[in-house]
This record gives structure tokens, C-alpha cells and sequence, in this order.
């Protein structure tokens, strides 16, 4: 499945802004991982509109997008909401449907709920396999732990969640997505800021090797036969003469 055939799109300007297309803002991609039923589809929708859904249909891999403003300028951000993920034979059951959203990532938000211990446990194979598939060790990954309201049926205490991303080098959200919109939004705001912050170093070495030619089309190298057919007749016609 290609990532924009199930694209639903909830668009944010802020007002008297230019649109989209005119201020060609720059764009962000962050894909969300977890185990299944962590909340990664309300955690989602809960960042593009602030609200809060408590039943959704089993993910289809939808992709969303929205605008908005990072330190001033105005972001165009992707969000790719995946499947749930699951360990099988003490591996993770990827598919390559997965492992090509992580991959098309700028950054990645990785989900936990405290109430599925497994889905804890997921959280170090799911971090290993995105820097597997993202060698240089430079794409932004927060780790969020999910459903922080329903203490009395909580597996993993908030704790356990801190030291893992503090040894995995994530920041760590507790949220719950169902009471409490500020730590969703911070989530995605530091990546937006952090692939912000890549994006603008890295463009002077863009336009550098944007110098570089590029390898010649077939169209093109036909259209330069042809002119030096055309220069080559015309020295033989003023040699002639």
C-alpha cells in the first residue's frame, strides 16, 4: 500500500497566514509507532485537532497532515499513523508495509500503554529496529506513555518508561490522551523543532550539491546529439563555401 492512497487530511493555518501552496512551508514527516491498542490513532487525532475519540475502526495506516507554526516559521507536518506491532519468536513481526513508513520518517513517536505491560516491552525492539533502518543514529524519537489516567489498572509505572528512554537517549512524555491535550501537542512540537533544526543545517550542503550535474536524461542527451548534428552540418556548409 502506497502511503497516500488512505490519506485523510486535516489542514491548521494560522489566520491571515499565506496558504500552503503559495508559503511553501517546509515539510516534516513523523510516523507513530507501538503495539496495538496503545492509542496511537487517538494520540494522533488528538495532536491534529484536539480532540479526543474514544472508538476508532482497526488502523488502515492512515495519513494525516496539518499546518503549524514552530519558532515562527510554518511547518507542513505528516503524521503516518501504522499498525500495531508484535514480538513473534523474540523478534519484532514487522512488515514491509512498516518498515517503509519508518523509513519515509523524518522523526518517530513511539507509543506504550501503562496499562499492557507488552506493549513496554516492545519499546527497545521497536527503538533498535528504527535505527536499523535509520543508520547514523540522527532521526528524532520521543517515546510517549499512554493512558496516565487509568492508574488502577497500570502494568508499568511511569519510572520504568523514564529510565528506558533515558538509556535509549528518547525524551520521555507520559500523556493521556483522553484528559489532556499539552503533552501530546509537546510531543510532536520538540520533533517538529528537532527535524527543523536538522533541516535548516543541512541546507547549505543541499545547495552545494544541488551544483553538481546530474546525470543526463535520455531526452537530453538525444536533444545534444542533435545539436552537434545541427553545428556539425553548418561548419561543413561554411567550409564549402
Amino acid at each position: 500500500m502506497r502511503l497516500t492512497q488512505s490519506m485523510c487530511t486535516i489542514v491548521e493555518c494560522a489566520p491571515g497566514g499565506d496558504s500552503p501552496a503559495t508559503a511553501r512551508p517546509r515539510l516534516v514527516k513523523i510516523a507513530v509507532v507501538g503495539g496495538s491498542g496503545v492509542g496511537k490513532t487517538a494520540l494522533v487525532v488528538r495532536f491534529l485537532t484536539r480532540r479526543f475519540i474514544g472508538d476508532y475502526e482497526r488502523n488502515a495506516g492512515n495519513l494525516y497532515s496539518r499546518h503549524i507554526q514552530v519558532d515562527g516559521e510554518m511547518l507542513a507536518i505528516q503524521v503516518q499513523d501504522t499498525p500495531g506491532v508484535q514480538i513473534h519468536e523474540h523478534s519484532l513481526d514487522c512488515n514491509e508495509q512498516l518498515n517503509r513508513c519508518i523509513r519515509w520518517a523524518d522523526a518517530l513517536v513511539i507509543v506504550f500503554s501503562i496499562t499492557d505491560y507488552k506493549s513496554f516491552e516492545l519499546l527497545s525492539h521497536l527503538y533498535h529496529h528504527v535505527r536499523q533502518l535509520h543508520p547514523g543514529n540522527m532521526v528524532p524519537v520521543v517515546i510517549v506513555a499512554n493512558k496516565a489516567d487509568l492508574l488502577h489498572i497500570k502494568e508499568v509505572e511511569p519510572q520504568q518508561g523514564l529510565q528506558l528512554a533515558n538509556m535509549l537517549g528518547c525524551t520521555f512524555y507520559e500523556v493521556s490522551v483522553s484528559e489532556n491535550y499539552n503533552n501530546v501537542f509537546n510531543a510532536f512540537h520538540l520533533l517538529c523543532k528537532e527535524v527543523n533544526k536538522q533541516q535548516i543545517t543541512s541546507t547549505p550542503e543541499r545547495r552545494r550539491t544541488s551544483l553538481i550535474p546530474r546525470p543526463k536524461s535520455p531526452n537530453m542527451q538525444d536533444l545534444k546529439r542533435r545539436f552537434k548534428q545541427a553545428l556539425s552540418a553548418k561548419v561543413r556548409t561554411v567550409t564549402s563555401v
